[in-house]
Parts: C-alpha cells; sequence; structure tokens
C-alpha cells in the first residue's frame, strides 16, 4: 500500500495537464453514475428507473426524429457507455494511443479530435441512416466513445505507422495493427451493430484525414476548437486570479542611515590590502578589533 486514497488519486490524475485523463474519467464517472441507477432500478428503488431511463435518453444519439429535440445527444453519446466491456476497451484503445498522439502532437489537440472525430462518427451514421432504404440493422440509438477512440488509433498510425508495439507477446507495427482493426470492423457488419461500425469508421477516417491534411497542407482541422478553448481557459484563468491586492500605505517615518565615513572607508582599503599583501594573521590586535567592530556595524 502506497498509503494514498483513491479521492487523491483522482486529484492527482486531475492536477496532470493531460486531457486524456480527463476525458477517461468523465467517462468512467458518467458509466458508474448510470449503472449505480440501473441498479438500484433493478432493485425496485423509487425514483431509480425512472431516472437511468431519463438519462439514456438524453444521453443516447437518436437518429429519428428526435434528434431534433435533443441535438446535444451528437455529443454526450460519445460519453457514454452501458456494457462493463464496451467501456473497457474503449478506454483502453484511448488511454494507449490517445497519450500516444497527445506525445507528438501535443495535449491541446486531444480534446478537440476527441469531439470532431465523435461528431463525424455520428455524421456518417446519420448519413447512411437516410441514405439507404429502412433496415432493422439501422435507427437505433447511438452511444459510446468508440468513434472518436478509433480516430486517436488511425491518427497514431498514420503519423508512425512504422512503430513497433507489443501486444501479449506478439510484435506489430501500428499500421499493421490498424488495418487488422479497420478489416474486423467490416467483417463484423453482418453481426450486426450497423451503427456502432459506421461510427468506428466516420472516426477512423477523420483520424486519418486529420493527420494527412495536417502533415501535407499544414491546415489543423482543430485550429478552431483549439482557440476556442484557449479564449475559455484564459477567461476563468483570469477570473480565478482577480483578487484584490492589499497595498500597504506608506509609513511616515523614514529609516536614516547615516553615510559612511570617509576615513573609515580608508582605512579599510589599508586593512583589505595588507590583508591581500600579507594575509589576516599580519594585522595587529588592534587592527583586528576595528575590522570586527567595522562588520557588525554593518
Amino acid at each position: 500500500m502506497n498509503g494514498t486514497t483513491f479521492k487523491a488519486d483522482i486529484k492527482y490524475w486531475l492536477r496532470q495537464d493531460n486531457t486524456v485523463n480527463h476525458l477517461m474519467i468523465i467517462n468512467i464517472a458518467v458509466f458508474l453514475i448510470v449503472g449505480i441507477l440501473r441498479l438500484l432500478g433493478t432493485l425496485q428503488l423509487p425514483f431509480a428507473a425512472g431516472a437511468w431511463a431519463f438519462l439514456v435518453d438524453n444521453l443516447v444519439m437518436h437518429a429519428d426524429r428526435t434528434l431534433l429535440f435533443k441535438p446535444w445527444g451528437a455529443v454526450t453519446y460519445m460519453f457514454f457507455h452501458i456494457g462493463v466491456f464496451h467501456i473497457l476497451f474503449n478506454m483502453l484503445t484511448f488511454f494507449w494511443f490517445g497519450n500516444l498522439f497527445r506525445s507528438e502532437l501535443g495535449n491541446r489537440r486531444v480534446l478537440p479530435l476527441y469531439l470532431l472525430s465523435g461528431l463525424f462518427g455520428a455524421g456518417m451514421y446519420l448519413l447512411f441512416y437516410y441514405l439507404l432504404p429502412p433496415t432493422p440493422y439501422l435507427g437505433g440509438p447511438l452511444l459510446g466513445a468508440s468513434g472518436a477512440t478509433m480516430a486517436f488509433l488511425i491518427a497514431s498510425a498514420t503519423l508512425m505507422p512504422n512503430m513497433e508495439i507489443s501486444i501479449l507477446v506478439a510484435h506489430f507495427k501500428l499500421k499493421w495493427l490498424a488495418i487488422g482493426v479497420l478489416v474486423l470492423n467490416l467483417i463484423s457488419i453482418p453481426d450486426g451493430n450497423v451503427g456502432g461500425i459506421l461510427a468506428h469508421l466516420g472516426g477512423a477516417l477523420f483520424g486519418f484525414a486529420y493527420v494527412r491534411i495536417l502533415k501535407s497542407t499544414g491546415t489543423d482541422l482543430c485550429a478552431p476548437l483549439m482557440q476556442l478553448f484557449d479564449g475559455l481557459n484564459h477567461l476563468f484563468s483570469r477570473r480565478k486570479t482577480t483578487t484584490r491586492t492589499f497595498k500597504p500605505k506608506k509609513s511616515p517615518l523614514r529609516v536614516v542611515r547615516n553615510a559612511p565615513d570617509p576615513s573609515h572607508a580608508s582605512r579599510l582599503d589599508q586593512l583589505l590590502d595588507k590583508i591581500s599583501e600579507k594575509g589576516y594573521n599580519s594585522l595587529t590586535s588592534e587592527e583586528k578589533q576595528w575590522l570586527r567592530q567595522y562588520s557588525n556595524e554593518k
């Protein structure tokens, strides 16, 4: 045991200037709150089942006309999970590749890329939902950070394609891992969850395009959000540091120091020259006493 508490660990994570940590904490906190309400509802505690249903209905992204009345779902869905393995795999992917991306392109781009890739994934889902004929595979609510986390995997692989990583006992280049994950998503379409897979592919496409455009033209698609968040951060930091400063009144008393006696300065120079030439022991007892007294006065 290292003696730290859970609360201290959370504070430590929050104090770090790492947006990956912050986003993970938000996802986990939402998962725990909704999960506890779901458990309490199962135990038939009053209001728990209703509160759980309300949160689910307002956190997911609806693909039908409900989206017009709850547009915030296009953002909140990427912070909301229900299944344990769903959030586990998403957070592990985000932890590994979000920090890898962050180490290469900086912390400021993490939140903008997370939001934009999640929105792009949602847009991909809605595009196919309205373009394709009605099908039972599309139309359900969208939830989970898979589209956003997929963007960080593909963006990292685009940045560092030949970087070698270890999974269990095998070693892979990052580009082959990214291609393998995309292939697994494509061949999983007949198994269902088509909406989720479309969000994955949308996020992956945005992550790839983001890095390619940034490297080839220097255009940063995250720049507008980065500037917005920098401005908000500056605004709130100014409010926190704006405190009344205490300016003490000038005292009517003045400290008057006696001007040094020219004769003392001349004798001091003589003694210092003597010490420099012959050493301190060459001074007489009277000279040593005078030097100590002069030093104490200063």
